[in-house]
Formats: C-alpha cells, sequence, structure tokens
C-alpha cells in the first residue's frame, strides 16, 4: 500500500514538473502563462472555499483580501515609496493584513446569515477597491485608478524570476519559474487545508454550516470559529494577491471587481463545495475555458460560416454562461462534490419530492 502511495506521489510529481514543459511546446508561453493564472486561483478558490464550502457563510466580496495583498506586495516592493523588501518578507505581511480584514469583515456579519450576509460582504468588497481607487489624495498612497507600476518582479535567493534560469543545459523561461514557485505554494495550502479540514476545527465549521443553533448547543464558540474561517480564508487571499502582485509587475483598482468574486465563487461551487480535488478542478475549468473559446470563437466561425458574425470576446463570455448553465443543470453538486454533501443531498431530495406531491 505504501508503495502504492509513493508511486502515485511520485507520478504526480513527475506531471506537476513536466506539465509547463509540455503545454510551453505545444501551445506556447502564452498558456504556460494560463497556467501560473490557473495556480493563483486555485489559492484564491481554497481560500474562499473555508469561508463557503467548510464554514458555509456566503461571500461575495472575497476579492477585497486579494486587492490586499496585491497592494501590500507593490506598496513595499516597487519605487513608488522607494521600497524594496524581499518576497519572503512580504508575503506573511500580507497575509496577516488580509487576515486583519478578513476579520474586520466578519466581526459585523455574526448575526447575519444567507442574503444578509451576501450583501455586507458585496459591500465590503466595493468599499475596498473604491478606497483604492481614491486614496491618492491628500497623501498618495495607492496612486489612485492609475495604479502602481514598476513592481519588483518575485526574486528568489536575489535571482529575478523574470530573468529565466539556465539549469542543466536547458534555459527555463521565466514564467516557467512562476509556475514553479506558484506551484509549491499551492500544494502548500492545499496541505493546510486539507489538515483544517480533518482538524477538530474543521469539523466546527462543517457543524456550523449544517445547524449553527445545534452547534452552538453543543459547546461551540461560534463567533471564534466563524471569524477563525474568515481570517484564514482571507489569508489565502493575501498570499495570492501577493504573488499576482509580483508576477504582473502593475496592479490597478480595476483588477479587484465584482466579476472577480463571482468567478472565483463559481469556481468553489461549480468544483464541488467543500471538496479540495473539486475546488481545484473548478478553478482549472474556469481559467482555462474562456481563454479556450476567446481563441477557438473566431477561428470557429470563419471555418463554418466562412466570416465572423460575433465578436470573439462576446463570443467568448456567451460560450462561458451556456457551459456553466449546463454544468449546474447536469451536475447541480459540481463536478467533484464532496461526498458529504452529496450523501446530505441525496438524502434531502426524496423528502421534497414527497412536499411536492403532496
Amino acid at each position: 500500500m505504501q508503495n502504492k502511495k509513493f508511486a502515485g506521489f511520485a507520478l504526480i510529481a513527475i506531471a506537476l514538473i513536466a506539465l509547463p514543459i509540455m503545454v510551453g511546446m505545444g501551445f506556447g508561453n502564452a498558456w504556460v502563462r494560463m497556467l501560473d493564472f490557473a495556480l493563483l486561483y486555485i489559492m484564491l478558490a481554497l481560500g474562499l472555499n473555508i469561508v463557503v464550502g467548510f464554514a458555509g457563510l456566503l461571500d461575495l466580496g472575497y476579492i477585497a483580501f486579494y486587492a490586499v495583498g496585491a497592494y501590500i506586495y507593490a506598496l513595499l516592493a516597487s519605487p513608488h515609496f522607494g521600497l524594496h523588501w524581499p518576497l519572503w518578507a512580504i508575503l506573511p505581511i500580507g497575509a496577516l493584513v488580509a487576515g486583519v480584514f478578513g476579520i474586520l469583515l466578519g466581526a459585523p456579519t455574526l448575526r447575519l446569515r444567507g442574503d444578509y450576509l451576501a450583501i455586507v460582504t458585496l459591500g465590503f468588497g466595493e468599499i475596498i477597491r473604491i478606497f483604492l481607487n481614491n486614496l491618492n489624495a491628500p497623501i498618495n498612497i495607492t496612486n489612485g485608478p492609475k495604479g502602481i507600476a514598476g513592481i519588483d518582479p518575485l526574486t528568489i535567493a536575489g535571482q529575478p524570476l523574470t530573468k529565466g534560469m539556465d539549469l542543466f543545459g536547458f534555459h527555463f523561461h521565466g514564467l516557467y519559474l512562476y509556475y514553479y514557485l506558484f506551484v509549491i505554494l499551492a500544494l502548500l495550502i492545499v496541505l493546510v487545508t486539507m489538515r483544517l479540514e480533518n482538524s477538530r476545527i474543521g469539523r466546527a465549521w462543517v457543524a456550523i454550516r449544517e445547524d449553527e443553533i445545534a452547534a452552538k448547543a453543543c459547546g461551540i464558540n461560534t463567533r471564534n470559529v466563524k471569524l477563525l474561517a474568515f481570517a484564514m480564508g482571507a489569508s489565502f487571499g493575501g498570499v495570492a494577491g501577493g504573488l499576482f502582485s509580483g508576477f504582473q509587475q502593475f496592479v490597478s483598482p480595476e483588477s479587484f471587481g465584482l466579476f472577480e468574486s463571482i468567478m472565483v465563487l463559481c469556481m468553489v461551487v461549480l468544483g464541488g463545495m467543500g471538496n479540495i480535488p473539486g475546488v481545484i478542478l473548478g478553478a482549472v475549468v474556469l481559467t482555462v475555458l474562456p481563454e479556450f473559446f476567446r481563441y477557438w470563437a473566431g477561428p470557429a466561425q470563419q471555418a463554418v460560416f466562412g466570416q465572423i458574425f460575433i465578436d470573439p470576446e462576446s463570443m467568448r463570455l456567451l460560450l462561458f454562461g451556456i457551459a456553466l448553465i449546463l454544468v449546474m443543470r447536469f451536475r447541480p453538486m459540481g463536478l467533484l462534490p464532496s461526498a458529504r454533501r452529496k450523501a446530505e443531498l441525496e438524502h434531502l431530495a426524496p423528502s421534497l419530492d414527497d412536499e411536492g406531491k403532496a
């Protein structure tokens, strides 16, 4: 059994190492860049899964923590304030500050559930974006709508990843190095999330999701546990935001709008709320699928009709929406649903049918 597990982990490691090389050779570096973004979205989706999937708290402003992490990195590693701190110092600070913002969001919402919680978190996300857009006067902190440019690239041991690296006679493009860094950090977040899921805290989150009153009656401190869910999810968003800032070397408030929050939430719901492999799959699918439609919507129309009737960008969103509707119609529990949630819904379905017949 141990040998099989070791062989499985070895195959996964080899696949993760070879993936960007194969994608780059077959489709070009643009798709390697898509892989990098997919890993960032995996980190975001795993953080939101703690709040939505484990604790059952609907959060529509999660992208605000992504913005906090991104701007922390931008302010501490750019010419804007003349600071050029190293990556290893900025990421923990970004995670900590984002976690504090998560507690600030969670504290006023402890008594809210469902639609009311969604509205408050939506407002929080918009408040953060508006603040970032207007904190350029009287003291210029965020540079307003212009954003912050010239951000230091992610650097490991004094080596900027943008320059690439020669190793074993091969030149690894900077996009490949970013990929390997993101894979390592994503795997760490996966490991932490798995440990949390099976811990006493994880079981407390699930108890709150199922019945908060019963959980409180069983002695669970629902206030502290819910605040911890917001803080942990926000800290993962802060780490992803810092990596995004160093990867893009530019940030602006436009990158952190409501659409991004909805996309991350869709990744969690589409993949399977509460199921870590499902959330990872949802993040990958919803990152790659829109770009696939962008690249092929135009050539497909040209091949079928001889001309382009619908702009590929508009066609991309249309096909993307149709794909989401089809998946939620035929797989309402997600592509890889949690075994626990699947059993609960299957148990609930017969009772709902009986009520409908009555």
